[in-house]
């Protein structure tokens, strides 16, 4: 089994793992309602990419606000 023959400096382990640092996520604009949102997909807030409506907003509205009644328990 290979075993190192001296202690890997702190110069070299962390050039090695310079690569491996966050780097910022890319946002672009929404041609559409101008708010921010991942390059190449749909815009959650408007539905719509490349000036096409992709996902009908209205329905997904109309089950956000939906009230869902729950049976009452006894005290």
């Amino acid at each position: 089994m290979a075993v190192p023959k001296k202690k890997t400096s702190k110069t070299r382990t962390r050039t090695r793992r310079a690569h491996l640092s966050l780097k910022p996520v890319a946002l672009s604009l929404c041609s559409h309602c101008h708010q921010s949102c991942l390059p190449h997909t749909v815009c959650p807030n408007c539905g719509y990419y490349k000036n096409e409506e992709i996902i009908k907003m209205e329905t997904k509205i109309k089950r956000k606000n939906k009230v869902i009644e729950r049976p009452k328990t006894r005290a």
